[in-house]
């Protein structure tokens, strides 16, 4: 996995609970082996699949109910940036705790990719995102730091007004197979280009996860009211769909250019044009 920053997302105002960190776009590595293939596995050269994620924890104090070694409650996520259900790209994420957490590596195998724990302290937590196979064979790691106080410590914590810190990603598969392709070109959560005319695609093959959509959305979750509206989401979102329509005018362009080089070259110039 390789990532190139796209831009980075202003600390929003403490006086919400929340903040957003550096804003990415991370780059899935190509598959190595392009050797007999089956035809649900042929890629689409020149052509991107876009998935926006967000990232994060939310944290609550635990007021009356804290003590010294359990202050606050908190749930760290990964989740559609609309919401929707990653289940269709997202095939299982794991989730690397504190080493003084029981059992501290956590394994979500279906969505939502979320886990709550309650603690005193706060630290980096690896956040690793697997794919169904015909996505990519690599894991995308990702870190986020668990954030339980306001910047101001010495003021009163609220029981009611949680600690948020999400952060938002592209994460971009180049060359996509084409069963990939078929099954999301109409998902919510995933940003596809068009494809050139004479392309025909495989029937698309339903994985499990997808079947859980309700399970998966977002949108109806109980924390929902405190995630962060990300104030260049929406402008990001557009430079993506943006960035996928010139690909694919740059598909379209490569196969007009590799039809004319097989066209035969004039071995002289026209008689109108030569020179006494």
């Amino acid at each position: 996995m390789s990532a190139r920053k796209v831009g980075e997302a202003e600390p929003q105002p403490e006086e919400d609970g929340g903040s957003a960190q550096a804003s990415q776009s991370v780059r899935a590595s190509k598959s190595t082996d392009d050797s007999d293939k089956k035809s649900t596995d042929r890629k689409l050269k020149d052509v991107d699949i876009c998935v926006p994620i967000v990232y994060g924890t939310i944290a609550f104090y635990l007021g009356r109910k804290a003590s010294e070694s359990q202050s606050h409650k908190w749930t760290v996520y990964v989740r559609g940036a609309t919401n929707e259900d990653l289940g269709a790209v997202v095939k299982r994420v794991v989730f690397q705790l504190h080493p003084s957490f029981n059992n501290p590596m956590r394994v979500m195998e279906s969505p939502p990719f979320e886990l709550t724990e309650c603690g005193w302290g706060e630290f980096e937590i690896a956040i690793s995102l697997f794919f169904h196979n015909d996505i990519c064979e690599k894991q995308l790691d990702l870190y986020h730091h668990l954030k339980l106080y306001t910047e101001d410590e010495s003021g009163p914590q609220s029981t009611k007004k949680p600690i948020v810190m999400e952060s938002y990603n592209e994460i971009v598969f180049p060359d996509p197979s084409e069963a990939f392709f078929a099954r999301v070109q109409n998902h919510p959560a995933v940003i596809v280009p068009r494809l050139p005319a004479g392309i025909n695609l495989p029937k698309p093959v339903v994985n499990d996860n997808m079947n859980e959509n309700k399970r998966g959305n977002t949108k109806d979750h109980p924390l929902s009211q405190w995630f962060l509206n990300f104030s260049e989401a929406d402008e990001l979102l557009k430079l993506a769909e943006a960035r996928q329509e010139v690909q694919a005018h740059i598909v379209n362009v490569r196969r007009k250019l590799r039809l004319m080089e097989g066209v035969p070259q004039l071995s002289k110039q026209p008689s109108g044009f030569e020179y006494a």
